[in-house]
This record gives structure tokens, sequence and C-alpha cells, in this order.
């Protein structure tokens, strides 16, 4: 079943810009390839997307979605067993369970917990962000209400927890295509939004644009430098429709001027559901891993910016050639940087990671950590102190979180 998530992105040369906005299952049911199972229920077990967060203290928080619910639930012992989930939300077939949409979930290091996911207001795909509180660790949570009072689409929300507790969030937001339709003007894509929040996520800063000009269903990476600042990335819609990766900082002052990562060339109207990854390390040199079927490059591939994302080195492919290669994840501790996706032979799917103990100046061999002859989420990596673990959902095994690095 993993074969329907790799071989998604091959039907973006076929089909136009009317699929743009649908969701992954939606797109492989029309493609007679079906959803990723028959499995209703809304326990982890039927889960086709889980989030991790783990907090200071070792619990691990998971968010995920199936059954057309939003829930929760919390380990003590490294995912091997759960307590009773908690149901956040439930908005049946409506709940935005597509290729690069899942819950987010965050804790602060009072305990207060912060979840957000996105449901579908129409059948045209248009989406709303909901947000939920704990106070109780994960126990109980607030009823989920809006995120923003804007009425046009919001989607793909992505959130960082900053040192000092606040809250930053960015989405995919499309009021800037509802208001240019409605003047007439046809505008492609959407644009990327953000916010703060400086009350643990009661309340919200008024949101801001970043970029006016983003694909619309392509989630957003993003991760802290050493400066506190979220750095972002996402697929920009460059002049002449070419969707292309950049980064962005957003400072205090705002956002800060966006920074194209490399120009593969990739001119299309649809949306690749199917969005980059950012990692920061210590020394400020950002980490970046995509995927594209540009002119110019074809694949995923990795490159770096030592220098606040003014320039890019070359890109790397990743995985094998004969391979299909998608959904890369990146995460930093220090000068450390590991670096994983999925690989599909046609029967199997595997995660191979990469890891740099120098800043991405250099790199492993590739490893294969995991593998599946089932339906599979994206691979993640999360870490608590000097410890990183690969989490990752899979029909066949459930929820793994594997250790598979630590700096001394």
């Amino acid at each position: 079943m993993a074969k329907i998530f790799i071989l998604g992105v091959l039907w973006l040369g076929v089909f136009g810009q009317g699929w743009a906005q649908m969701d992954h299952s939606a797109h492989m049911a029309m493609m007679g390839m079906g959803k990723p199972s028959a499995c209703q229920s809304s326990g982890l077990e039927c889960a086709n997307a889980a989030t991790p967060f783990l907090t200071p203290d070792g619990k691990l928080l998971l968010a995920w979605t199936s059954g057309g619910k939003v829930s929760v639930a919390q380990s003590t012992d490294l995912g091997k067993t759960f307590n009773s989930p908690v149901v956040v939300a439930e908005h049946g077939k409506s709940l935005d369970t597509g290729g690069d949409a899942r819950p987010q979930i965050i804790s602060d290091m009072k305990g207060n917990v912060f979840l957000a996911y996105a449901f579908f207001k129409d059948s045209s795909w248009n989406a709303q962000i909901n947000i939920a509180r704990s106070e109780d660790g994960g126990n109980t949570f607030t009823a989920p209400r809006s995120l923003v009072q804007d009425s046009a689409s919001q989607r793909f929300p992505s959130l960082v927890i900053k040192s000092d507790g606040n809250i930053f969030i960015a989405w995919i937001d499309k009021r800037l295509v509802a208001a240019s339709n409605k003047s007439g003007q046809k505008k492609l894509g959407g644009s990327i939004a953000y916010s703060n929040s400086l009350d643990g996520g009661r309340t919200f800063q008024a949101e801001r644009i970043a970029n006016e000009d983003s694909c619309e269903c392509c989630r957003i990476g993003v991760s802290l430098n050493p400066k506190n600042q979220p750095v972002i990335i996402y697929r920009v819609i460059f002049p002449g429709g070419v969707r292309d990766h950049a980064s962005q900082i957003i400072s205090s002052n705002g956002p800060e001027k966006i920074r194209r990562i490399a120009n593969d060339g990739w001119k299309t109207d649809a949306c690749p559901h199917h969005g980059p990854t950012v990692a920061v390390s210590s020394q400020g040199t950002i980490h970046a891993a995509w995927f594209t079927q540009g002119a110019n490059r074809s694949g995923v591939f990795y490159a770096n910016s030592r220098n606040e994302g003014a320039s890019y080195s070359v890109p790397m492919r990743l995985g094998k050639i004969d391979a299909s290669t998608s959904r890369p994840y990146l995460l930093a501790l220090g000068k450390n940087v590991w670096l994983v996706w999925k690989e599909f032979d046609g029967h199997n799917t595997v995660v191979v990671m990469k890891q740099s103990g120098d800043d991405g100046k250099s790199w492993s061999k590739d490893m294969i950590i995991s593998q599946t002859a089932d339906y599979s989420d994206h691979p993640l990596l999360i870490a608590q102190g000097n410890q990183v673990f690969l989490s990752w959902l899979t029909r066949a095994d459930g929820y793994q979180l594997t250790k598979i690095g630590q700096i001394e």
C-alpha cells in the first residue's frame, strides 16, 4: 500500500490545475488506487498520519487523524504503550487528511499543550485551521476554534515553539486569491501567512503575509535559528508558473527576503502535495531537502546555506536512481545533522538515513533503518536532549519510535 503515496506525485504532468486542491486520498481514489486502508476506527491502528512531540520530562505526545477524528494520546515509555486517547475534534469526511496534511502538536515547559489541524469547509477544498489547548498536559482540551477570522481558505499549519515559550505558526492562506478572484483577476496558488502567540496559544497576534505567491497544497517546513528566529521553507510560485523552493527568515521586524534554494525549473499549474523540510544547526547553517520534477533536476535533493540563505550549495541527489524517492525530513542538534527519506522499489518501502557530524560538510553512507510492505506515513525525526528518534507509522507494524542517534 505504500505505493500509493509515492507514486501519487507522478500524476502532476498528466492532470491539470483542476486537481490542484484535492486531498491526497481523493487523488488516489480517482486514479483507481484506493485509499490507504479500509480501516475505519478512530484509533491509532487506523491512523493515516501521526505527529509526535517529546516533552522535556520524557513524555511522548502523539496526535493523529483516523475515522474522521483528531486524537491525542500520551506515552511514558517512548511509544511502547499509550494511555487512553483523547478525541479533540470530529469532522468525519471533511477532516483534512491529504498527503501533506497532519495534525500539529507542541508543548511548553509548563506542560501546556497546543494542537492545530485543518478541515474542509466546502466541496471546493477550502479549509479552516482549528486550534485547541490543554492546560493539564494533554488530558483534556478546549473546544477547537478557528485560528483566524478571515473566511478564505487556510490549510497546512506548521508549528514551532521558541525557547521563551512563544508559539510560531505558519500556514497556506488563500485570502489574496479569493480577493483576486472576486475582482475578476485569476490568481494561482496561495500565500504564506504566519502569526505568533505570546500567551501559550490563548491568543494570536494579527496574521501577516510572508509571501503572496506560494504553492497552495504543500506543507511548510519550519525551524529555529540560533537567534530564535523561525526559518521557513516552502514551494514558491515564481514568474512563469515555476514552482521551486525558497527559504525565508521571520524576524521580529517581519518577513525577510525570499531566498531561492535551487533553480529546478519545475513549471506546472498542478500541486505536488509534497512539501520540503528544513533544520538549522547551532552554527546557523540552514539545511534543506525537497522533492522536484523540474526541467533542471528531478528527484529528492539536499542543499545547505551558511549565509542565512543568501546562497545555497549545489543540490545533492538523495536515494537510488532506480527507486521512487520521497518525503525527506531533517533534524539538527549542534553541528550534527540527520536526514531521512522514503524509497519504494516496487514491493517494499524503506526509510533511508544519512548523518553528518560536521554541519553538512560530509555525510555518512546511506543506511536503511526501517521498512514495510504496507501503507506508511512520512518518516519524521524528533529529539530529546542528546538523543534522536525516528517516528514512523506503518499499517503493518503500528507506531514506532526508534532511537537512531545520540551526541556525546
